[in-house]
């Protein structure tokens, strides 16, 4: 299995999305692969639902294409199975508890063990329910990534003490997310990422001064949306600038 620390060992971490079957399945399984090739330092792979709360209108639409196209959990995790096998860069599943629920919580993460995902990001999960996912996570090697929020430091603490793989961090009320990432180094080395949604070059720079990883989500879908099955190319040259404006 891919371990996630690698990605940070002495750089800054590229972390791409594409939601999983948007377009389709086969297109899915290939960006993944040359996203890897471009510079990707970890992918994260979003499992399409109905309701996601957390994600923006471009991810949400993305979800439905995906849903339309015959999109299936299953087939999510026989298309990451066999794009695993041609990376080098860790694997990370974003999904919601209720399709990790519905499939059944230790089949889901059974699976994404033996499919090589390296961990799994559940945002509606609060760090206090945990317990919901990470014994299952623990008995078949994947890590439960968690969200921290400078709302309260002591929490951001607790959280940044226990978490596992990398910690992501937002801000909240009148904090920044650059004050969530410096408490959570104040108790613990995790690697912190910070997610960007339509980044550019300049905004990842800033970012990465701070931050040990960057997430870019929305940018990606949009390219995906754009260019439909033409999107490998447009996607991995955005990979390739994103990689190195935060490398300089």
């Amino acid at each position: 299995m891919n371990d996630i620390k690698t990605a940070f060992k002495n750089k800054k971490a590229f972390i791409p999305f594409v939601t999983a079957g948007d377009p389709d399945l086969e297109t899915s399984e290939k960006l993944i692969e040359q996203m890897s090739k471009s510079g990707a330092d970890i992918i994260e792979i979003g499992i399409p639902f109905s309701d996601p709360i957390a994600e923006g209108a471009v991810i949400q639409q993305a979800d439905l294409r995906a849903i339309s196209a015959g999109t299936t959990t299953d087939k999510i995790f026989d298309m990451v199975s066999r794009a695993g096998s041609k990376v080098e860069c860790p694997l990370v599943i974003v999904t919601y508890m209720n399709p990790i629920f519905v499939y059944g919580t230790d089949r889901f993460m059974k699976k994404c063990g033996e499919c090589n995902i390296s961990g799994v990001i559940v945002p509606d999960t609060p760090f206090e329910e945990k317990e919901e996912l990470a014994p299952y996570c623990e008995k078949y090697g994947v890590e439960l990534i968690s969200f921290a929020s400078c709302s309260s430091e002591n929490r951001v603490k607790m959280i940044a003490k226990q978490a596992q793989g990398f910690l992501y961090c937002v801000g909240a009320e009148n904090k920044s997310v650059s004050d969530t990432v410096s408490v959570a180094k104040s108790v613990s080395d995790i690697p912190c990422v910070v997610a960007l949604e339509d980044a550019t070059a300049r905004q990842a720079r800033s970012a990465a001064e701070y931050a040990d990883g960057i997430v870019c989500d929305t940018a990606v879908v949009r390219l995906i949306e754009k260019y439909g099955r033409d999107c490998k190319e447009p996607v991995c040259e955005f990979i390739k600038s994103m990689k190195l404006a935060i490398t300089q």
